[in-house]
C-alpha cells in the first residue's frame, strides 16, 4: 500500500510538472517575439506624436464617445470626469457618457461635475441605471444605444488619461481595418508597498511583453477593459457586449478578431491608473480575471479552433485563454513537493534529487527573465529590478491558492456576480473595502503558508534539500498575502512616496512617465467621513 501511494505521489508530481513547464517555456517565446519590430502602423513614437496630431487635425476629425462605467466610485469619480472632459478634441465632436450604476453618493457627485463641465461647453451626461443588468457589460451596451461617436474610448474609474490621449490613438484608426487600439497601463501608486510594486511589474510584463509579442507576431490579443479606443463598427460586427462571462472585454476581443477586425497595441502611449493597494482589493480583481478568463475560453475556443485561422494564432489563443489553469496546478505542485520527495526515497529513486533543483530552475528562471525584461523595458535600475522580479514571482506563487477556486468555478459554469475592484483614490482605503485587512480566503492563504512551513521543517529534518527552494517560494507567497494584509505587515517603500508613480524615484524614459501632465491631486474628490465638514469638494480646475 505504501509503495502504491508513493507511485501515485510521484506520478502526480510528474504529470503536474509536465503540464506547467510549457507555460514557463511560453514566457521565453514571448520575450523573443516582443523583441521584433512593430508593424508599420505603430511607427508613431513619442517624439512623433505632435506631428501625427497635426496631421490628424488637417483632415475631418471623427466623432468620439468617451464611456466612463462607474459603480460606487465616490473617491475617484470627480478625477475621472475631469480627465475625460479635458481630452483634446473638437468639443462639438466629443461626447462623454458617465455610465453610472451607483447606489451611493457617487451619482450626485457625478451629476455636479457634469453640470460644471456642461457649463463650459462639454457634451457630458450621467446615465444612471437603478438595476445593474449585465453589470459593466450591460452598462456599456446600454450606453451604445445613445452613443453618437464613430469611435468609442472606454476608461475605468481608476484611470487618469492625459489630455493628448485621443490625439495619440486616433491616427492609428486611419487604417479602416483596425477595430481597436489599446494603450498600455501606467501606475500612479506603485511605490505604496511591496504589493503595488509587484503588481506594477506584473502589469509591465503583461503589456510590454505579452501584449507587444502577440501584436507584433500577428496573434490575437485582448482589449484590457479600459484605455482602449474602439471602432463602433467593430463592436457591432462582434455582436456587441455580452455578459455571460466575467471578462466581457476578453470575450468581445476574440469575437471581434474572429470577425476579421485587426487590433493594434500602442506601447508608446500610456494611461496612468491606480493599482489595488491591499490584498483584498487585488484578489477581487484577480478572481474576476481568472474565472472570467476560463469562462471565455469555454465560450470562444471551440469556434476559434474550428475556424480557418493560422495554427500559430490557434496555439497562442489556447495558451492565452487557458493560462489561468496554471493556478490550481501550481497549488497542487506546492502540496506535492515534499511528499513526492519522500515517495522517491521510499521507492529507492531518491538519487534523482537533482531533478527538483532542475525543475525549480526551469519553472522560475523563465519567469524571472520575463519580469527582468519587462523592468528593463520600463527603464528600471538593474539593482532594484531583480528584487522586484523576485517579489512578483512570490506574489504569483501566493495567488495560486487563492485563485484556484475561481478557476474551478469558471470550469464549473457558475454564474457569479461581477465584483468591482475597490478604488481608494487619495483616501486611506476604498469606502466599500472591508476594514482590518480581511478578505475572502485569507485564512486559506495563512493555512497554506503554515502547511508549507511545516513541509519545510520536514524537508530539512529528512534531508530533502532540493525541495527547500520550492517550499520557501510558496511559503513566502502564501504568508505574504495572508499576513501582509494586516497593518503590522504593510511595508511601505523607503523614502517619500512618489506622487506620480515614477519607477525607482527617478525620471522614466520618454513616454513611460505616468501622470506627466500632473492631473492627479493628493486629495480625493470627496471628503472622508472623519474629515471636517468645512472641507468641501474642490471645483473643476481651470
Amino acid at each position: 500500500m505504501t509503495d502504491l501511494l508513493s507511485v501515485v505521489a510521484v506520478s502526480l508530481y510528474g504529470v503536474i510538472l509536465a503540464l506547467l513547464l510549457p507555460f514557463a517555456g511560453h514566457r521565453i517565446s514571448l520575450i523573443v517575439l516582443a523583441g521584433r519590430k512593430a508593424p508599420r502602423e505603430t511607427g508613431l513614437r513619442p517624439g512623433d506624436v505632435a506631428s501625427s496630431s497635426a496631421r490628424s487635425r488637417s483632415v475631418a476629425a471623427p466623432r468620439v464617445t468617451v464611456q466612463l462605467p462607474v459603480y460606487n466610485e465616490k473617491h475617484v469619480v470627480g478625477r475621472l470626469i475631469d480627465a475625460a472632459c479635458r481630452l483634446r478634441h473638437p468639443p462639438e465632436l466629443l461626447q462623454v457618457q458617465i455610465l453610472d450604476d451607483s447606489t451611493d453618493e457617487t451619482t450626485a457627485l457625478a451629476e455636479r461635475r457634469a453640470r460644471e463641465w456642461r457649463s463650459r461647453g462639454v457634451d457630458v451626461a450621467v446615465h444612471h441605471r437603478s438595476i445593474r443588468t449585465g453589470y459593466k457589460a450591460g452598462a456599456l451596451a446600454e450606453g451604445l444605444d445613445t452613443a453618437t461617436g464613430d469611435f468609442i474610448l472606454i476608461l475605468d474609474a481608476d484611470f487618469v488619461p492625459r489630455p493628448s490621449l485621443l490625439e495619440e490613438l486616433l491616427p492609428t484608426m486611419a487604417d479602416p481595418g483596425v477595430g481597436m487600439v489599446q494603450a498600455r497601463w501606467d501606475h500612479l501608486n506603485e511605490n505604496d508597498s511591496w504589493l503595488t510594486r509587484a503588481q506594477a511589474l506584473l502589469l509591465d510584463g503583461h503589456f510590454l511583453i505579452e501584449q507587444k509579442a502577440r501584436y507584433v507576431a500577428g496573434r490575437f490579443f485582448n482589449f484590457n477593459g479600459t484605455a482602449g479606443l474602439w471602432r463602433r463598427q467593430a463592436l457591432d460586427d462582434a455582436g456587441g457586449w455580452e455578459h455571460d462571462t466575467l471578462t466581457e472585454d476578453l470575450d468581445i476581443s476574440y469575437r471581434a478578431q474572429m470577425a476579421g477586425w485587426r487590433f493594434v497595441f500602442r506601447d508608446d502611449v500610456g494611461v496612468p491608473a491606480e493599482l489595488p493597494r491591499t490584498a483584498a482589493s487585488l484578489l477581487v480583481q484577480q478572481r474576476r480575471w481568472a474565472q472570467g478568463g476560463i469562462q471565455t475560453a469555454r465560450k470562444v475556443l471551440p469556434r476559434l479552433l474550428r475556424g480557418r485561422f493560422r495554427p500559430a494564432v490557434k496555439l497562442e489563443a489556447l495558451v492565452h485563454l487557458c493560462g489561468h489553469l496554471a493556478h490550481p496546478l501550481t497549488f497542487a505542485l506546492a502540496l506535492l513537493i515534499v511528499p513526492s520527495a519522500m515517495a522517491r526515497r521510499e521507492l529507492g529513486i531518491d538519487r534523482l534529487w537533482w531533478l527538483d533543483l532542475a525543475v525549480f530552475a526551469s519553472a522560475t528562471v523563465p519567469f524571472i527573465a520575463f519580469y527582468l525584461t519587462a523592468a528593463r523595458k520600463r527603464g528600471r535600475r538593474a539593482g532594484t529590478a531583480v528584487g522586484r522580479a523576485v517579489g512578483t514571482l512570490v506574489l504569483g506563487a501566493g495567488m495560486s491558492v487563492l485563485l484556484s477556486r475561481a478557476v474551478l468555478r469558471g470550469l464549473g459554469r457558475f454564474r457569479d456576480p461581477f465584483e468591482r475592484t475597490p478604488k481608494a483614490g487619495g483616501s486611506n482605503r476604498s469606502s466599500y473595502e472591508p476594514s482590518g485587512g480581511h478578505f475572502r480566503g485569507r485564512a486559506l492563504a495563512v493555512g497554506a503558508g503554515v502547511a508549507m512551513v511545516l513541509s519545510g521543517v520536514m524537508a530539512l529534518a529528512g534531508g530533502y534539500w532540493a525541495s527547500v527552494p520550492f517550499v520557501v517560494l510558496f511559503a513566502s507567497g502564501y504568508l505574504s498575502l495572508g499576513l501582509g494584509s494586516c497593518p503590522p505587515f504593510q511595508g511601505q517603500s523607503g523614502g517619500q512616496r512618489q506622487p506620480h508613480g515614477e519607477p525607482d524615484g527617478h525620471a522614466a524614459p520618454g513616454g513611460l512617465r505616468p501622470d506627466a501632465a500632473g492631473l492627479v491631486g493628493r486629495k480625493p474628490p470627496v471628503r472622508e467621513e472623519h474629515e471636517s465638514a468645512q472641507q468641501e469638494e474642490g471645483s473643476v480646475a481651470a
